[in-house]
């Protein structure tokens, strides 16, 4: 199929992981998305390592986000390049970056200037606070974000230090809400022929995703604590991941009529007044599993990696692809999770050296 956004281009201006994973689905879902980087080292994620595992030189978190795309390498120094960048900011449909707040001013490329150029370019600014206050000048980093805003609370058990979530969560969660607001104005666009500036902060999108406590808390409710959810306080005690006899088990009554079938089910064959987690030891995971479905308990098995690629539930999903990257080696990774008229997005290529596509761009936009 044509895909959605075949004959757009977009210059992800961008860097890390927020605006590159905005990036990333533009491509996946069929635009051209050139990175624009800088010729000694470009995208600073290319040397952020989260192992020791290396591919084609660079790090693995740098390709989890950056396949598909072409590299243009740009020297915002040298006035002949310059205007080449200039000349293809004209053509282009949207303009994504995130750099500190006055980065992109200094550099010359603010929306303000860039809407000059191309008045119908779709132009995203990603930041960790915003563009004003007090806050404008913190690094927009992934854990502090978490920390700040309140998520670091959300996670762990009572009485213990409050503990961030395993992965860049509020990076990526910024990059799809800006998505989200790239989309909603190219329709605009569409509509009324006028381009626009879409801003998102981490902040802004970590608090966000609390909605549904800060809703409480901020109408009289107790709201939530460590070890809590948005469940009555009767549900608390029973929900959650508990051990069993071999393993993990997950647990989520969601109701009262659940909370009640789940006490039952604990109190079947044992002693009724043990403690919840002492009655699981009992049986195995899958004992439970079995016996919690029969009675229409929402439960589950708590995997680790290798034990969920070995469930049939998630082969079937397909989300597993190979790539070629730019110097002829080839890895796994995994695909866009989006499926339109039920075809699913694949693609085979990689991420790009550095300004590996700078002939072929100045060729075809005749630069």
């Amino acid at each position: 199929m044509v895909r959605p956004l075949a004959g757009l281009t977009v210059l992800d201006c961008s860097q890390f992981l927020s605006g590159p994973s905005a990036g990333l689905r533009m491509a996946d879902l069929g635009a051209r998305v050139i990175k624009i980087e800088r010729p000694d080292g470009g995208d600073i994620c290319r040397t952020l390592y989260i192992s020791n595992l290396e591919l084609d030189g660079e790090s693995t978190l740098f390709h989890s986000i950056n396949r598909n795309k072409l590299s243009y390498a740009v020297d915002l120094k040298n006035a002949e390049q310059r205007e080449a960048l200039i000349a293809l900011i004209r053509r282009a449909d949207v303009f994504v970056q995130n750099y500190r707040p006055g980065v992109i001013e200094r550099l010359g490329l603010s929306y303000e200037t860039v809407r000059t150029w191309n008045p119908r370019i779709v132009y995203g600014s990603i930041s960790g606070y915003g563009a004003a206050g007090p806050w404008r000048d913190k690094p927009g980093q992934d854990l502090l974000v978490q920390s700040m805003s309140g998520l670091a609370w959300l996670t762990g058990a009572d009485g213990q230090a409050p503990i961030p979530l395993g992965l860049s969560m509020v990076d990526m969660l910024a990059g799809a809400y800006m998505l989200q607001g790239i989309l909603a104005c190219l329709v605009r666009r569409g509509i009324r022929g006028t381009g626009g500036h879409v801003e998102v902060s981490m902040m802004d999108c970590a608090v966000d995703m609390q909605a549904a406590v800060w809703t409480e808390r901020m109408n009289g409710g107790a709201g939530t604590t460590a070890a809590a959810d948005s469940a009555a306080a009767e549900l608390r005690a029973c929900r959650g991941i508990f051990r069993t006899r071999d393993g993990y088990v997950a647990v989520a009554p969601d109701d009262r009529a659940t909370l009640a079938a789940l006490k039952a089910s604990l109190a079947a064959g044992g002693e009724p007044e043990l403690p919840m987690q002492a009655r699981l030891l009992e049986q195995t995971t899958a004992q439970w599993l079995e016996e919690w479905s029969s009675r229409g308990i929402a439960c589950g098995e708590v995997c680790d990696w290798n034990g969920l690629k070995a469930q049939e539930g998630f082969s079937r999903l397909h989300m597993i692809q190979q790539v070629e990257g730019a110097r002829g080696s080839s890895w796994a990774t995994l695909r866009c999770p989006i499926r339109i008229d039920g075809e699913r997005f694949v693609s085979g290529r990689g991420s790009p050296a550095i300004g590996e596509h700078n002939d072929l761009i100045l060729k075809e936009f005749g630069l």
